[in-house]
């Protein structure tokens, strides 16, 4: 099978000048995604791989089967599931977790008090490794005091998102989750195969989101918001103008977590930045009205 994709790859036309910018100009447009010209041959790559399973050998007819044909909008899910590294584990970063479950024990007053459930979204959620991740962390913090959560998955891929809501991953995939949470986050389906447990999967929902256009996206007031290797994929000014639109969807005293080094000189004048060597994340400062409630 691999010799076969290999031997088919080999008769694939090079992606030539006009062919890159053609396509890198169509991933931009409509998912915001930067393709550089270092990752021409990536792109040719899974092109050509789509290009063999639907018979297409020409650059040019599968542009235009994408724009115009009768399933075109459906062929683009496809391609851009190809296109976007979908690379996720649970558990991925133990130092921004540790500050996130920082942040999650110092909500609990608040929350409880309020009797409001603390709103979490993970944006890129891929295949839904990160936001069980945060639905583990915020059980054992918030949910254990009696308090509720809401953990919201957002991302491009319907694909990728299909799976998310399955919540289920090689039996592999246990040896991320630490042993504390085996018991009640997890069960066993097979020897290959285990299941975020039902109660987690309750908590959390998944949608898909074109970052491009978050106006359109109805979450607002938010307590904890991860972007982590999600900005990669776009342009300085276009990163901006996401890290603007997120800032405006925390609540106040809530926290936005990205990837480190992601952007390093971005301000925002709701924000302030979180003193870490080893984590990039900022918190939206208190608004008058909400500390003068507090002192009340």
């Amino acid at each position: 099978m691999i010799q076969s994709i290999r031997s088919g790859l080999s008769s694939v036309p090079e992606l030539d000048d006009l062919q890159f910018d053609r396509w890198q100009k169509l991933l931009e447009e409509r998912t915001g995604m930067y393709m550089p010209p270092q990752r021409r041959s990536f792109l040719q790559t899974s092109l050509g791989l789509r290009m063999l399973e639907l018979g297409v050998s020409d650059y040019s007819a599968y542009y235009q089967q994408i724009l115009h044909g009768p399933s075109g909008a459906m062929e683009w899910t496809t391609l851009v599931d190809r296109l976007t590294v979908q690379e996720t584990r649970f558990f991925r970063d133990p130092d921004a977790l540790g500050l996130i479950s920082e942040h999650m024990r110092s909500l609990t007053p608040a929350l409880a008090d309020s009797g409001k459930p603390m709103e979490v979204w993970s944006v890129g959620c891929a295949s839904g490794e990160e936001p069980y991740t945060l639905a583990m962390l915020a059980e054992n913090t918030v949910g254990s005091r009696g308090i509720g959560y809401s953990v919201t998955g957002t991302d491009i891929s319907t694909i990728v998102l299909r799976k998310a809501r399955a919540g289920r991953y090689p039996l592999r995939a246990m040896e991320r989750i630490p042993v504390q949470y085996h018991s009640w986050a997890i069960q066993p389906l097979s020897s290959q195969q285990i299941e975020i447990s039902s109660a987690l999967r309750q908590r959390c929902c998944f949608s898909q989101v074109n970052i491009l256009n978050l106006k359109a996206c109805p979450l607002q007031s938010q307590h904890l918001i991860v972007c982590q290797n999600v900005l990669i994929y776009f342009r300085r000014w276009r990163r901006r103008e996401i890290l603007d639109a997120l800032a405006q969807r925390l609540a106040p005293g809530g926290l936005l977590v990205i990837g480190l080094g992601e952007m390093v000189d971005w301000q925002h004048p709701l924000l302030e930045p979180v003193h870490s060597s080893l984590v990039t994340a900022y918190v939206r400062k208190q608004s008058t009205s909400t500390r003068e409630s507090v002192r009340r």
